[in-house]
């Protein structure tokens, strides 16, 4: 992936990690990895290199989290 477009694409998922519910089980979890995230996404807009795999990692759990919160949220 393109650095412009790694930027856009963790910025759209720390956007929807902030709105986790204050009251779900997840939140915490979300502000961790919002702060893996941000770490990642400051060494891009800097043009440093970034782990890949840390970078997916942290992608994938964040769909998780988001995955599990909607779930929490809809029963």
């Amino acid at each position: 992936m393109q650095s412009s477009q790694q930027v856009q694409f963790v910025s759209l998922l720390l956007m929807r990690l902030e709105r986790v519910s204050v009251d779900s089980y997840w939140a915490h979890r979300a502000s961790g990895v919002r702060g893996g995230l941000l770490r990642v996404l400051e060494r891009i807009e800097a043009g440093q290199a970034v782990d890949e795999s840390e970078l997916k990692r942290l992608i994938n759990k964040g769909f998780q989290i988001l995955e599990r919160a909607a779930q929490e949220r809809s029963r």
